[in-house]
C-alpha cells in the first residue's frame, strides 16, 4: 500500500518537519535496508576480528598491503554517478506509470450525461458500459499486479465477483483458442458496440455524443495499453546490472579498503583505531539505502509498502462508476438562488477566527507603488525628422500640422497630430514602414489632409516622379 504522509509535512516550523519521518518504520528505508546492514556488519567485523587476533604478523603486513590498495582504488568506481543517473530514470518511469492508471469517472459522466432516459433498458445500458470498462482495466491489472492475479486468478472469480456473466466467459474463452494474444480489450468493444445501440434505440441523441463517448472508452484503451508497454519494456537490463554491480562492488572493496589498520606502522590515510568505521556504515546506509530506492519503485505493482493499492482501485472504481451512472443519474438538488443573488459577487469571504490572520490584499503589480511623474503626463511618442527615430512631443506645444515624408511610393501627404492617430501608449499609428528614407519635404499648402495608407501610388505622383 502507499505510505503517505503529506499531512505531516504541511508546515515547517523550527527544526524542520522530516524529522517526525525518520522514526516511522513502515516504508521506511530501515526496514528494507536492516537485512544488507547486518550482512555487511558481519563481514567487516569477521575480517577485522581475523586481522586483529587470528593472523600473524607477516600475514598482518600481508592483510594491510591489500587494505591499502582496496582503498586507492575503489573510489575509481563512479558509484554516485551511476546511481543517481539510474534513480533518475526508475523514478521518472514510476510516476509515468501512475499516470497510466485508467480512471473510468470521465467516461461515467459522460455516459451518465448523453445516455438518457430512466427506464429499465436506459439503466441497463449505462451500467452495462461502465460494467466492461472496468472489466477491462481489471483484466489489465490481472497480467501486471500480483495481488490482483492472486485475488482474481481465472475468470470464474471474475464471474463470482460480477465482472463477467457466464456467456460473456464464454465469449472470452471462445477468444482465447483463436488467438494467444491478451484479450484485454474485448469488453471495450462490447462498450463501444452498446453505445451503437443506445443511439439507434434513441437513448443518445446525436452523433457527437457518440464520438465522446467512443473517445473516452479509447482512452482507457490506449491507458491500459500503456501500462501493458511499462510490464513489457522494462528498464534496459544492462543498466541494472552496471548499477547493481557497482554498488555492491564498491563495497565488497571497502570492506577490506576501509579497515582500521596498525596505527604504529605510520599509514597516512590509518592515524588512528576507532574499531568501529561510522562513515563507512553511513556510507553505506545512504549508497545501499539508494539502491534500494531504485528497486523498490522499478515495479509500482508489487507487494512493497509503497506500491501502488490496485485492489482498492479496482473497489472504488466500481462502486463510483455505478454511482455515477445509476443512484445520481439526473439527480441533482432544485435551483435555488444563492446567497449573493442580489449582490451579484461577494465583496469578502468569511474567515474563521483561527484564519483571519490568513487574509492577505490582491496583488496588483510590482510596479503598481511606483509614482509618475506630472510632466510626462501628456507626452506621446511620435516619428522623427530622420525618419527611424522617435522622440517625445508635449501635444499641448503642437499647434501646427505636421508635416510627413514621402511615402515608399513617393507620394506627398500631410497627417495632423490627433489623438486619432495615436494609441493608448502614446505612440504613432503610422508604422514606419511606411515611410521612406527620403529627407522631409515640406508642403506649401497649409490646408491639413490625412494619410490614407494605400499599397498603390495615386497616377498624379507618378507622373510627376516621371518629369
Amino acid at each position: 500500500m502507499t505510505i503517505t504522509y503529506t499531512d505531516q509535512v504541511a508546515t515547517c516550523r523550527g527544526l524542520g518537519c522530516f524529522w517526525k519521518l525518520l522514526f516511522r518504520w513502515k516504508g521506511s528505508i530501515y526496514k528494507l535496508l536492516w537485512p544488507n546492514v547486518i550482512m555487511f556488519t558481519v563481514c567487516y567485523f569477521s575480517l577485522s576480528v581475523m586481522y586483529r587476533t587470528v593472523l600473524s604478523q607477516p600475514q598482518r603486513d600481508y592483510f594491510e598491503k591489500i587494505s591499502l590498495h582496496c582503498q586507492t582504488y575503489m573510489n575509481l568506481i563512479p558509484v554516485s554517478f551511476v546511481l543517481g543517473f539510474y534513480v533518475a530514470i526508475v523514478v521518472g518511469r514510476w510516476w509515468s506509470q501512475y499516470l497510466s492508471i485508467p480512471w473510468p469517472d470521465s467516461l461515467a459522466l459522460y455516459v451518465s450525461t448523453l445516455i438518457i432516459g430512466q427506464n429499465e433498458r436506459s439503466r441497463l445500458i449505462r451500467r452495462t458500459i461502465m460494467r466492461y470498462a472496468n472489466l477491462s482495466i481489471l483484466m489489465t491489472l490481472t497480467m501486471i499486479c500480483p495481488a490482483v492475479k492472486k485475488r482474481f486468478p481465472t475468470l470464474d472469480h471474475l464471474v463470482e465477483s460480477g465482472f463477467l456473466t457466464p456467456d460473456e466467459q464464454d465469449a472470452f474463452e471462445s477468444m482465447n483458442a483463436k488467438t494467444s494474444h491478451p484479450n484485454y480489450w474485448m469488453p471495450l468493444v462490447w462498450a463501444a458496440t452498446v453505445v451503437t445501440q443506445a443511439k439507434k434505440e434513441g437513448c443518445i441523441v446525436n452523433d457527437f455524443s457518440i464520438k465522446t463517448l467512443v473517445d473516452e472508452i479509447n482512452k482507457i484503451r490506449s491507458d491500459c495499453g500503456s501500462l501493458l508497454s511499462y510490464d513489457w519494456i522494462s528498464v534496459p537490463l544492462v543498466y541494472t546490472q552496471v548499477t547493481t554491480l557497482a554498488v555492491y562492488v564498491y563495497f565488497i572493496a571497502s570492506l577490506m579498503g576501509n579497515q582500521y589498520l596498525d596505527p604504529l606502522k605510520g599509514y597516512p590515510t590509518h592515524p588512528i583505531d576507532l574499531v568501529f568505521p561510522i562513515f563507512t556504515f553511513l556510507q553505506f546506509f545512504f549508497y545501499m539505502g539508494w539502491l534500494m530506492v531504485a528497486e523498490t519503485l522499478v515495479n509500482p505493482f508489487g507487494d512493497d509498502d509503497d506500491d501502488f493499492d490496485m485492489n482498492w482501485m479496482i473497489d472504488r472504481n466500481l462502486q463510483v462508476s455505478y454511482v455515477i451512472v445509476d443512484e445520481m443519474h439526473q439527480d441533482s438538488p432544485k435551483l435555488t438562488k444563492d446567497q449573493y443573488w442580489n449582490d451579484i459577487f461577494p465583496t469578502e469571504l468569511p474567515y474563521t477566527e483561527d484564519t483571519k490572520h490568513l487574509q492577505i490584499p490582491p496583488f496588483m503589480g510590482s510596479a503598481q507603488m511606483i509614482g509618475a511623474r506630472l510632466e510626462y503626463g501628456n507626452r506621446k511618442t511620435i516619428i522623427n525628422d530622420g525618419g527611424d527615430e522617435r522622440k517625445e512631443t508635449n501635444i499641448d506645444a503642437l499647434k501646427n500640422p505636421v508635416e510627413t515624408s514621402n511615402m515608399t511610393r513617393q507620394y506627398d501627404k500631410n497627417v495632423y497630430l490627433r489623438d486619432d492617430y495615436c494609441n493608448f501608449s502614446g505612440e504613432s499609428l503610422v508604422s514606419l514602414t511606411d515611410f521612406s528614407i527620403i529627407p522631409w519635404q515640406p508642403q506649401t499648402s497649409t490646408e491639413t489632409q490625412r494619410v490614407l495608407k494605400s499599397t498603390k501610388p495615386s497616377s498624379e505622383n507618378t507622373d510627376d516622379d516621371t518629369d
